[in-house]
């Protein structure tokens, strides 16, 4: 297997290896990505009787589809009046209820096909690292009116008996969303799609797209795959294949580290079992996994690649200012892992050209959006619907080259000293 040394790796549930794509091979429709906006893709294109193949350059769920913190809560990395101005309130409003609807099928694609491996456990909290609970409860409220989504608030001394930790104090706790193993998920997925009669090659990076004409041609290594229709998922590990898709995004590299098994210590600290994320704009997310002997802390994004082992120190010492009390808690294992920003920070979805379609940008909007981003660019390719329109006005604009970088790095100093100062301040 080529995955990194993750968690994830470790509890793999299968360690099933595919082939490289050999000789001429067709299809119906070609996927480029084997992650989990590209296997969702094939996955109800299969279902729907579809001809279907997977290139994955490296093994199913390499990138950060596979290696992630295993979130599964609503919304996206940007606000609900950012999405209102750009593309309306009608339309913000129905792509939220898409990334609600990205939950459920995730959850009900665990349950259809019994991913027990995949781990799930109901309840995600979102706390505050200062005083805001009359904000916390108008935006329930919102949510409640809007939508018909019940969240729970928690005030501080909830927060503090869950948490213990004087960083703390509102939350609120979604009771819908749950957290997961996304590695095991994805390799569920891979192992129902050739159930179905799709196929799935590994290390079979495509080298070359001809994309002109009603049949596309993707090259790879050993083979080609000629199809009708061709769905790029590439996501942070995009290349240069298709030009106006790799200048489109930023490749941002995020960290999680994972500690050593300590329970008991651990339940000095954290008396839940929800996964816990901070309200700060370039904030921490952790959860416990293995039953609470470990937890499993994830933050901090960089736009060149660093030493995970570097990065690794300082989510440590953020986990132990968090929690004094976890200060002889050491770090077993970190690792990293690239995802793809849109410089409007929505996911970008659409048909490029008749047949050439991309479903990609999705980092920090969690894996329900990617999840429910491949579904509606299979309904699209099906002609079941055209809600993947609903991504049209946040395109596949130039994201600055090393200059949108570069910008990229210092916004997310800016927001972490912003950060800082809000909290002192409170």
């Amino acid at each position: 297997m080529t995955y990194p040394d993750t968690y994830y790796r470790r509890t793999l549930a299968d360690a099933v290896e595919r082939p490289a794509v050999s000789g001429s091979v067709d299809c119906d429709t070609v996927i480029i990505g084997g992650g989990l906006a590209g296997l969702t893709t094939a996955l109800q294109l299969a279902r729907a009787g579809h001809r279907v193949i997977v290139l994955e350059a490296s093994s199913v769920g390499f990138g950060a589809s596979g290696r992630n913190g295993g979130f599964v809560s609503p919304g996206f990395a940007t606000g609900n009046d950012a999405i209102a101005r750009a593309a309306g309130r009608d339309a913000a409003r129905k792509l939220h209820l898409l990334s609600i609807e990205g939950v459920d099928f995730i959850r009900d694609t665990i349950r259809d096909l019994s991913i027990s491996e995949a781990r799930p456990q109901a309840g995600i909290m979102s706390v505050t690292r200062y005083d805001d609970g009359t904000n916390l409860k108008a935006h329930a409220e919102n949510m409640r009116r809007e939508y018909g989504y019940q969240l729970e608030f928690l005030g501080i001394d909830a927060v503090r008996n869950r948490l213990k930790s004087n960083r703390y104090f509102q939350a609120l706790r979604d009771p819908i969303a749950f957290h997961m193993h996304p590695l095991n998920y994805l390799r569920a997925l891979a192992t129902e799609i050739e159930r179905l009669g799709g196929h799935i090659y590994e290390n079979s990076p495509a080298l070359r797209c001809t994309l002109a004409g009603a049949q596309k041609l993707v090259s790879c290594r050993g083979g080609q795959v000629s199809a009708r229709q061709v769905v790029f998922t590439t996501g942070g590990y995009t290349s240069s294949l298709v030009g106006k898709l790799d200048r489109s995004y930023l490749p941002i590299a995020t960290y999680v580290m994972l500690t050593e098994e300590a329970p008991d210590l651990i339940r000095e600290a954290i008396v839940t079992r929800d996964a816990v994320g901070d309200n700060r704009r370039a904030g921490d997310y952790y959860r416990l996994v293995e039953n609470g002997k470990r937890i499993l802390w994830g933050g901090r994004i960089t736009t060149r690649a660093a030493s995970p082992a570097a990065l690794a120190g300082e989510l440590h010492r953020e986990m132990t200012t968090t929690y004094p009390q976890l200060k002889d808690l050491k770090t077993e294992l970190a690792w990293s892992g690239l995802m793809s920003y849109a410089r409007h920070l929505m996911p970008q979805i659409g048909e490029m050209q008749p047949g050439v379609w991309h479903c990609t940008a999705f980092g920090g909007h969690g894996l329900n959006t990617t999840a429910i981003g491949g579904k509606v660019v299979a309904e699209g390719i099906l002609g079941q619907s055209d809600r993947y329109k609903l991504f049209k006005p946040f395109g596949l604009v130039w994201a600055g080259g090393v200059a949108g970088l570069v910008t990229a790095q210092l916004t997310y100093w800016k927001l972490q000293a912003q950060d800082r100062w809000r909290e002192r301040a409170a």
